[in-house]
């Protein structure tokens, strides 16, 4: 097949392409060139209600059908995934503002990994029985939910958005997905692929448009029985409130101010290394970017002068040219979020050690929205730029003392999804990662992911885990089944 980024963005409802029925639509802009290059489609209730029926009537056929020929289907979405992957990683940089080199090494090939670990998962997911001796057996039936609904971010848009609609597939259930208005055009051309895989109709759907016109819908249907959403914790705010009363299953991976706790017996050029690596990748709009790292004392210095040094060799430029190791941040209004959330630390004291400011890249991309790699000091744990997620080129350096207070600064955040701890000592790693509040401990690590283990946060990190058999066991709901001898 040969994948082209149309001009108008359709909706995928019961197995065809079809525009949204109040014919309204949003302009879709690449944030390297602020061009507008396509419009995606501004569905609403209606879309979203003509999506359920669809997904209703494929769900009796879709459920009972065999694990094996789920797989199959599923993992021929993996394998058009990856024979499309220059088409899809060109779609992902146009709409995000990523390097290309990234997208085509890390957000491509997770979404087809994505599809083929669950497509495989499903052949061995297995459930519990348990023998009362001469008294009875029970066991375990894991059956699927029915229609639920996909909700992902704009900061991995292909990759976050797989993560969710595999497992759900997988499991037996029919699902309405909405990607991000922001970038909306990886999940058209995954519409195409599933069509050329063979997917049944209405098994998923996927519906553009905003939160409050579309999302909003996905999550008050009550039809919808399930709903996994990525993306701010305010946004899992007003799902929660939604769907808790009408008692649907919710997963809610959001958030992050995740640190980097440095101690002085690291492996420090590999720390080094991939500290710059956690801090901008993706521009910062990783939910699992360490935005605040934490330096012993006694190398607090050596650590601020060459991390600095290293940022300030970073390229910032045409994320369509290799050499360019940052690109440009998402939208307008995140552009003007992040800049803002700048000007916050220096009136909060903060001393910016490099960076803090647009960037102009000429050529195609003179009217994108470039900004440095920003790295602030001097700022105390408790303000609002240690404790707000910036989700952009921006970390603060702070220094510890020891243990205890390294532990008080990682756990001040009301944030707790992931943490990653530089130390040679084992023992200390273990003690450490036993104690920081975060749901993803990496040790001398960073963004090292196992399909197979779970995925989530601490407090205001989200609700539930993803990935792995927790992925399978939120998209399924076990019945007791006991047979008396």
């Amino acid at each position: 097949m040969n994948l082209v980024a149309p001009s108008h963005i359709a909706n995928y409802i019961a197995g065809t392409l079809q525009a949204p029925l109040n014919n309204r639509y949003i302009p879709n802009i690449n944030p390297a060139t602020g061009e507008m290059y396509s419009q995606t489609p501004d569905s609403d209730e209606g879309d979203v209600a003509s999506a359920v029926i669809a997904a209703k009537t494929a769900f009796a056929s879709w459920s009972t059908t065999p694990a094996e020929e789920r797989f199959r289907i599923i993992n021929r979405i993996a394998q058009l995934i990856d024979d499309n992957l220059n088409a899809l990683a060109l779609a992902e940089t146009n709409d995000n503002g990523k390097p290309l080199w990234l997208s085509k090494r890390v957000d491509i090939p997770r979404a087809s990994s994505n599809f083929r670990f669950f497509a495989t998962g499903i052949m061995h997911f297995s459930t519990d029985s348990h023998n009362m001796v001469d008294k009875a057996i029970n066991y375990t039936l894991r059956q699927p939910v029915g229609v639920v609904g996909c909700i992902s971010p704009w900061n991995l848009p292909l990759y976050l958005f797989t993560w969710k609609i595999a497992p759900a597939l997988a499991a037996g259930n029919c699902v309405v997905a909405k990607p991000s208005e922001v970038t909306p055009m990886t999940a058209h051309l995954l519409s195409e692929i599933c069509i050329e895989a063979g997917l049944p109709a209405g098994v998923l759907n996927i519906i553009h448009g905003t939160g409050p016109g579309c999302g909003a819908a996905i999550v008050s249907h009550p039809d919808i029985k399930a709903v996994s959403f990525t993306g701010s914790t305010r946004a899992g705010r007003e799902i929660a409130a939604t769907a808790a009363p009408m008692f649907k299953k919710i997963s809610l991976e959001l958030g992050g101010k995740n640190p980097n706790i440095i101690f002085p017996d690291c492996d420090w050029d590999k720390m080094m290394r991939t500290t710059v690596q956690s801090s901008f990748s993706n521009q910062g709009q990783i939910c699992l970017c360490g935005s605040r790292i934490l330096i012993h004392e006694s190398i607090y210095e050596k650590f601020k002068s060459e991390f600095v040094a290293r940022v300030q060799k970073l390229t910032v430029g045409d994320p369509l040219e290799d050499s360019s190791k940052q690109g440009a941040v998402v939208s307008r209004p995140h552009y003007e979020k992040v800049l803002a959330c700048i000007a916050l630390a220096k009136d909060e004291g903060g001393t910016i050690l490099t960076g803090g400011a647009p960037v102009t890249v000429g050529g195609r991309c003179a009217h994108g929205l470039f900004i440095q790699p920003t790295v602030i000091e001097g700022l105390g744990a408790a303000c609002r730029t240690n404790m707000e997620e910036i989700f952009g080129p921006v970390v603060t350096l702070q220094p510890f003392k020891d243990e205890e207070e390294a532990l008080l600064l990682a756990n001040t955040s009301d944030y707790g999804l992931s943490a990653t701890i530089w130390t040679q000592d084992i023992s200390r790693a273990n003690r450490m990662a036993a104690k920081v509040q975060s749901g993803i401990i990496w040790v001398n690590c960073w963004l090292l992911r196992d399909l197979r283990t779970p995925f989530g946060g601490f407090k205001n990190s989200g609700v539930g885990r993803e990935g792995g058999w927790e992925a399978l066991r939120f998209f399924t709901e076990p019945k007791n089944v006991c047979i008396e001898l």
